[in-house]
């Protein structure tokens, strides 16, 4: 029956992008968004907006694709969200918005998320910006990060009028947006770089490569450079390892130093001299999207690419287009399967690693079934690097230096879900620095959450 299933969206094919850098899917047109955005119902009690962490007005954005007025189109968006163009490229929008879509009862959900991208890169080749604040108040809040809870809420608080700083570590902008996602799925200079431009655009002013808790302190931003409130959206960039022998070997890596020197350092160009060990075997341990970037990275790189994972693919927490989109590229999938040592040959690198068999059992804490050691199922897999994308905790600098900040056992800052705020007055946090690791899109809600609880704060205390 018309009207059930989606618009395709067109991809280079399998073969040709595995050899490049160059983004995977190419979007929309202006007839297929059209086309695609006339199968939304427009529901009166619209479900796909429960599903949205950043409360964009779905149904009207969508009504506005259908009559061709792209523009209003992003606008509406804008009104909530500080980044459309990255959103519309990884969020997980089959768990989310088009979840619960009601066109997806009988049929195919709405292709929300490829609408919301095609709205934002027809507005930024259009030259189209997001609205400023029609006056600014003079008050001044300090951001710690621009990675997307960063971005948020800075654009957020720059809409009502804030006089906002964003202090980043690193030289570029845009945090996990700049150094943990590949290319092929979300262009860095196209796309990332132009968000930011969008947010400094409404007045946010960025600071790079000041590191907060050595350049400058939090308690010295607010008592001696006049910040009356600080958001903390630092993220989560210290990786977590297994512990078992031979993980200090040349050519063990984690997923996010090997993603940022690909992404941030270039290492995948061959005009930049970004030190990189290119395996001609490399085995990525673990299931989550990070170790599908790192798995296509290194394919991408010349590389025979493996995934060991100890759940099966059931359990797999990627989003099934990007493991579909590994699987379709080459990469081998080893699940059931846990590492119990890396083999280290005499000169200190890796020469492979050694395999123990699962199965799954009774169902955790979490509800998903626990992997459990077949005995004597052990082997081994020839390799040269290996690298380990288990997830990613706080870096406690932040939290160490900063008085009063209460942290938990996992090293993340206390604080509210809705609003941000922490143990330390005119203090807030969220995002991964809050949460550990998780998705772009929810650190985006929690940098929404914080600049409408920073708000409050600073418009009680004048």
């Amino acid at each position: 029956m018309e009207g059930l299933e989606r618009v395709p969206v067109r991809e280079q094919e399998p073969k040709v992008r595995a050899a490049n850098f160059e983004e995977v899917c190419y979007g929309y047109n202006e007839e297929e968004a059209v086309k695609e955005a006339s199968r939304c119902l427009n529901c009166k009690n619209a479900q796909c907006m429960k599903g949205c962490p950043v409360s964009i007005d779905i149904p009207a954005f969508i009504e506005q694709v259908k009559n061709r007025n792209f523009e209003e189109a992003y606008q509406i968006i804008s009104e909530s969200s500080a980044l459309p163009a990255v959103c519309g490229r990884v969020c997980p929008q089959e768990s989310q918005c088009e979840g619960k879509c009601i066109r997806g009862i009988k049929g195919d959900p709405v292709s929300i998320g490829k609408l919301e991208r095609f709205v934002a890169d027809w507005a930024r080749e259009h030259g189209i910006k997001p609205k400023k604040a029609e006056k600014m108040n003079g008050r001044k809040v300090a951001v710690i990060g621009s990675g997307p809870a960063g971005l948020t809420c800075a654009g957020d608080l720059a809409k009502l009028g804030y006089d906002v700083t964003i202090f980043e570590a690193l030289h570029r902008a845009g945090g996990v947006l700049s150094y943990g996602i590949p290319e092929f799925r979300l262009p860095k200079d196209e796309v990332v770089a132009k968000e930011v431009e969008n947010v400094i655009s409404l007045g946010v002013k960025i600071e790079t490569n000041v590191v907060i808790g050595k350049s400058v302190k939090v308690d010295e931003l607010m008592e001696e450079e006049g910040f009356e409130a600080v958001f903390i959206g630092s993220g989560a960039g210290l990786p977590r390892f297994m512990g078992i022998p031979g993980e200090q070997a040349n050519g063990v890596f984690s997923a996010n130093e090997y993603l940022t020197r690909n992404n941030l350092m270039k290492a995948f160009d061959n005009t930049y001299e970004t030190p990189i060990s290119l395996g001609k075997k490399v085995v990525v341990v673990g299931g989550g999207n990070v170790a599908m970037d790192a798995a296509r990275t290194a394919l991408r790189l010349g590389a025979e690419t493996h995934i060991v994972y100890r759940r099966g693919e059931e359990e797999l927490p990627a989003r099934k287009e990007e493991v579909h989109h590994a699987k379709e590229e080459g990469i081998i999938f080893d699940l059931l399967q846990n590492p119990t040592e890396i083999l280290v040959d005499e000169d200190g690198w890796v020469k492979g690693i050694r395999i123990i068999k699962m199965e799954l059992g009774e169902p955790d804490e979490s509800g998903r079934r626990s992997p459990v050691e077949i005995p004597g199922s052990e082997y081994e897999i020839e390799c040269d690097t290996v690298i380990m994308s288990l997830g990613t905790s706080p870096n406690p600098l932040i939290s160490s230096t900063t008085e009063g900040l209460e942290t938990n056992r996992r090293k993340c800052i206390v604080a509210a879900e809705d609003t941000g705020a922490t143990s330390k007055e005119a203090v807030y946090a969220g995002g991964d620095a809050v949460t550990g690791a998780a998705t772009v899109i929810l650190a985006m809600g929690a940098g929404k959450a914080a600049a409408k609880g920073i708000h409050e704060y600073l418009s009680k205390n004048n």
